[in-house]
C-alpha cells in the first residue's frame, strides 16, 4: 500500500452485480484500499458528500442512471474525483464518451488485479496532485486577500515590468513610497525576491482578465 492510500482516500464502487461488488471490494481491501459499495448510481448519489476524495469505479450499464450519466451528474455537482468505467460490453463509442467525460480509465471485464491496481493508483496520483494544487492556490489566495487596493495596483504595475520610478509616476507617488509598498508586498506574500512578486502579479492579471471575459460573455448571452 502506498502513502497515497490513506484513510481519507476511498474507492467508491458502483455495480448492480452483487458478486462483482463483493469481488472488487475484497480485491481492493486486500490491497489496502478503503472501499464503499453501491448497487446503483442513485444509491451513490444519495450517499455522496462533497468532501469525498479518492476515485469512483462504476459499471457502464446500471439500472436507472448509467455509469456515464453518473459521471456527468457528479461533475455537475462539482466533484472532481477520477472515474474508472468498467464494462463487459465495451465499445469504442462508450470508451470515447467516458474519456470525454474525463474518465481516468476504461476497463473491460474480466480484468485482473494488476490492471485494477494500476488504474486506482493513477486515480490516487491524480487526486493527490489536485489536492496539493488546491492547498497551494488556497494559500496564495489567502496571502493576496491581505493586500490593500493600492498594494494590488503596485503589484500589477511591477508585473508589467515597470521599475519603481515608473510605478511612482504612474500612481503619482514617490519612489520611496513605491519601495515601502514593495517591501510590504514581499512581507505579505512571503516573496523572496522581485521575480516572485512579478509572478504573483501576472497570475492576478490573468485571473482578472478571465473574470472580465467571463462576465462579458454572460452579459452578451443575457442581451
Amino acid at each position: 500500500m502506498t502513502s497515497r492510500s490513506l484513510p481519507e482516500f476511498g474507492v467508491y464502487i458502483v455495480d448492480d452485480d452483487a458478486p462483482m461488488r463483493d469481488s472488487l471490494s475484497l480485491m481492493l481491501g486486500v490491497l489496502g484500499y478503503r472501499t464503499a459499495s453501491f448497487s446503483s448510481a442513485e444509491a451513490l448519489l444519495e450517499a455522496y458528500r462533497d468532501y469525498w476524495v479518492g476515485c469512483i469505479i462504476a459499471d457502464l450499464r446500471l439500472p436507472g442512471r448509467s455509469g456515464l450519466e453518473l459521471q456527468r451528474e457528479l461533475a455537475a455537482r462539482g466533484s472532481r474525483m477520477p472515474f474508472i468505467v468498467i464494462t463487459a460490453h465495451g465499445d469504442v463509442a462508450s470508451a470515447r464518451a467516458a474519456f470525454l467525460g474525463q474518465a481516468a480509465d476504461f476497463l473491460e471485464k474480466p480484468f485482473d488485479e494488476a490492471d485494477l491496481r494500476r488504474a486506482v493508483e493513477r486515480c490516487f496520483d491524480q487526486e493527490s496532485r489536485r489536492i496539493k494544487l488546491g492547498v497551494t492556490q488556497q494559500a496564495r489566495d489567502t496571502k493576496l486577500s491581505k493586500l490593500t487596493a493600492r498594494e494590488r495596483e503596485v503589484l500589477m504595475l511591477l508585473a508589467e515590468g515597470l521599475h519603481a520610478r515608473e510605478v511612482g509616476a504612474s500612481l503619482g507617488i514617490s519612489v520611496r513610497t513605491v519601495e515601502v509598498y514593495k517591501s510590504n508586498l514581499m512581507a505579505k506574500l512571503e516573496a523572496r525576491n522581485t521575480a516572485a512578486l512579478v509572478r504573483y502579479g501576472m497570475e492576478l492579471a490573468v485571473e482578472g482578465k478571465e473574470g472580465k471575459e467571463g462576465k462579458e460573455g454572460k452579459e452578451g448571452k443575457d442581451r
